[in-house]
């Protein structure tokens, strides 16, 4: 017989896997197991596992690509929703959108990742020219 305390305790705990997928953080549910596996996600400042119990509360940063959130943790879910509903399941700290602002600032006045594209027939020959005097 199971304790009535115990189900309520379990109710109360998800696997950070699905939330992630539910939170609509990745696309798959196995992606967000590899990024976890990867140590791309951080619960309370440590490593996790992605069987690791979830609960209301916890810290989590999340490293997608250049992007680092750290975000709290206001609702479970294992079942993934529309994007208005995924949003309710955690808040972004401040201190994690003005480093995304910035960097994102900072990304867009780079002159080094700005392309124009791909190269014109001109450029190409010019491209071709190069590789081939070498």
């Amino acid at each position: 017989m199971s304790h009535p305390n115990h189900e309520t305790a379990e109710e109360d705990r998800h696997r950070i896997d699905k939330w992630l997928w539910a939170a609509r953080f990745f696309k798959t549910r196995s992606l967000a197991t590899d990024e976890i596996n990867g140590g791309k996600v951080h619960c309370n400042g440590q490593r996790v596992k992605p069987s690791r119990a979830l609960r209301v509360g916890d810290r989590l940063e999340i490293r997608q690509g250049e992007v680092e959130k750290e975000v709290i943790v206001r609702g479970l879910s294992d079942r993934r929703g529309p994007a208005s509903e995924a949003v309710l399941l955690y808040e972004e700290t401040p201190a994690s959108v003005t480093r995304r602002e910035e960097a994102m600032r900072q990304r867009r006045e780079s002159p080094v990742l700005r392309t124009e594209g791909r190269p014109n027939k001109q450029q190409r020959r010019l491209i071709h020219r190069f590789n081939e005097s070498r």
